[in-house]
């Protein structure tokens, strides 16, 4: 599967694959450099079909990019799933910022 380029990644399945211990476990793994499904399975105790199955759902929404070479799938960070994150947190920053500066502007006027 390609690293999700020319994909619009939905911040909601970002959020929902985020949203499951295991996912972010193996997300922090793969931080440390690529792995193999079965070395991803070791220290989570739970089966390589299982991480397989995670790995799908990271790997839809742009979070991990795997890759087959003979029998060994080897799985990397990817990077749209954590740009639709940082555009999702920038937005949402902005709009709060707005939000606190009219408050302060408002409990200003009060004083």
């Amino acid at each position: 599967m390609s690293e999700g380029a020319g994909k619009e990644v939905s911040i909601k399945r970002v959020f929902h694959a985020l949203g499951d211990a295991t996912r972010r476990a193996i997300v922090d793994r793969l931080s440390e450099g690529p792995a193999s499904v079965s070395r991803l399975a070791a220290p989570l105790n739970i089966t390589v079909t299982a991480v397989a199955q995670h790995l799908q759902i990271l790997e839809e929404c742009g979070l991990v990019h795997t890759e087959k070479v003979g029998r060994v799938r080897t799985c990397r960070i990817g990077t749209a799933g954590f740009a639709a994150l940082q555009q999702w947190i920038n937005d949402h920053r902005s709009s709060w910022e707005r939000r606190l500066d009219r408050l302060e502007d408002f409990l200003d006027e009060e004083e």
